[in-house]
């Protein structure tokens, strides 16, 4: 029996210029946009994009039909994005790429202009969140309140400068101070309030999400920071009809983990225990080197590993598992993060054995990508007429956003059936379940 395709959304052209901005402009924004603009020159391939490399079966393997991304879903060229951002300390992108040192001179050298012409506005920043870091280029305001409407004037400045149709937001700041939601959370008006007084519980991410929801702006969570899982921007995303999503750049070690640990369980093979260590010298790990910052990140670290392996339904295989992370600062590395894995699993009867992997992996190289398949996609689901948590890109998160009360899924290859089958949906083409007839 052949089933019917379901109808295609309505998805609005990507005419004109996208305009990308990123709160914090630092390893990572400015890898991004250096990526970018060499892509586009024809210097490099945008390796790492699932949008600009990756392929898309539609419909039966015998049909042949396996266009790349980029030509089957109508997303914005590399030739019509504008770049912009906040940071408290580096004044334009080249600054701030030459002071992380994860580019060499000579792949900066031609692209050196326009990656100046990149600068950076005033950061809302309070050093409370990032105790570490002391901030210079940042906006002197008497209030939250003021500091969020001078946001929303740098949004709408840019938007009019730079001659943008269409703006999204990715966060590629810092990792804030751990906090829970409070009162101030529950609600829009709450929030406003709090925004008024000045509550301490009121986070500079939450900020810029909230001054890009206002402005019609989608928001991109790359930190673990508490952003956009919180009552009041879920409730604002729906009012302004933006999509949101996060959280967490899925670079190093999670990546592995993702990968590895699904591999186990299709396997059935039994976990003991799962010791993880990391270390790097950039200005995440300078930050991540506080406690507070620390324990942030370590709860976005902790949770993949239960939803994927299942426990509950697998008391003999994973039902007692030792499941360590740290986080080293050790500045010799920069932004080159080693991460090795100590993986003690056990098969047959019961005999153990051992998986160790060690990483050494370049962190603003692997969240580049991420931060360019980000902006794309949410300006898609903007164009599409979409609004609140964009599950469907859990692929890229540590930490994904879940949309209803159920827990994230955080298993890499459902993530990407589950991205692909909704390209393949709001383009009215069927599913792919890779069943024997399919």
């Amino acid at each position: 029996m052949t089933s019917t395709a379901p109808a295609p959304l309505s998805i609005a052209p990507a005419t004109g210029r996208l305009g990308v901005l990123t709160p914090g402009l630092g390893a990572v924004a400015s890898t991004f946009i250096a990526g970018v603009l060499a892509a586009r020159s024809g210097q490099a391939a945008p390796i790492g994009s699932i949008t600009q490399m990756a392929h898309i079966r539609l419909g039966h393997r015998e049909e042949g039909r396996n266009p790349l991304i980029r030509e089957f879903v109508p997303l914005a060229s590399l030739d019509d994005l504008v770049f912009g951002g906040w940071d408290p300390i580096s004044a334009n992108a080249l600054e701030a790429a030459r002071v992380a040192g994860v580019l060499e001179q000579g792949d900066l050298s031609s692209i050196a202009a326009e990656l100046e012409g990149v600068v950076a506005m005033d950061a809302v920043f309070d050093q409370r969140w990032v105790s570490r870091l002391e901030g210079t280029r940042v906006k002197d305001l008497p209030s939250k309140w003021d500091m969020a409407l001078a946001l929303i004037d740098d949004i709408e400045r840019f938007r009019s400068e730079n001659g943008c149709e269409r703006l999204v937001m990715v966060w590629c700041g810092s990792t804030e101070a751990y906090q829970e939601a409070s009162a101030v959370h529950d609600s829009v008006e709450a929030f406003e309030a709090g925004l008024k007084a000045s509550d301490a519980n009121i986070a500079p991410s939450q900020i810029y999400a909230y001054a890009a929801l206002q402005s019609g702006v989608p928001f991109a969570n790359g930190a673990p920071n508490l952003a956009v899982d919180i009552p009041c921007m879920r409730e604002l995303s729906r009012r302004r009809g933006v999509p949101i999503a996060g959280k967490d750049f899925k670079t190093g070690q999670t990546l592995m983990k993702t990968l590895i640990a699904p591999g186990l369980k299709a396997r059935m093979l039994g976990l003991r225990g799962w010791y993880s260590t990391n270390i790097l010298g950039n200005r995440d790990g300078e930050v991540l080197d506080d406690p507070e910052n620390f324990k942030t990140k370590e709860s976005s670290k902790l949770g993949v590993l239960d939803t994927i392996l299942q426990p509950e339904d697998y008391p003999d295989l994973y039902g007692n598992i030792d499941h360590v992370v740290r986080i080293n600062y050790y500045p010799p590395r920069g932004d080159n993060k080693e991460g090795w894995d100590a993986i003690d699993i056990f098969g047959w009867l019961g005999y153990p054995m051992q998986i160790k992997i060690d990483f050494l992996c370049r962190d603003s190289i692997l969240a580049a990508p991420i931060v360019l398949d980000l902006a794309l996609f949410m300006d898609l689901a903007a164009r599409a007429g979409q609004s609140d948590v964009q599950e469907w890109l859990s692929f890229y998160f540590k930490a994904p956003q879940p949309a209803t009360e159920l827990e994230p899924e955080h298993d890499l290859f459902i993530q990407q059936t589950k991205l692909k089958n909704t390209l393949r949906q709001w383009m009215g083409e069927q599913p792919v379940t890779h069943s024997e007839a399919g």
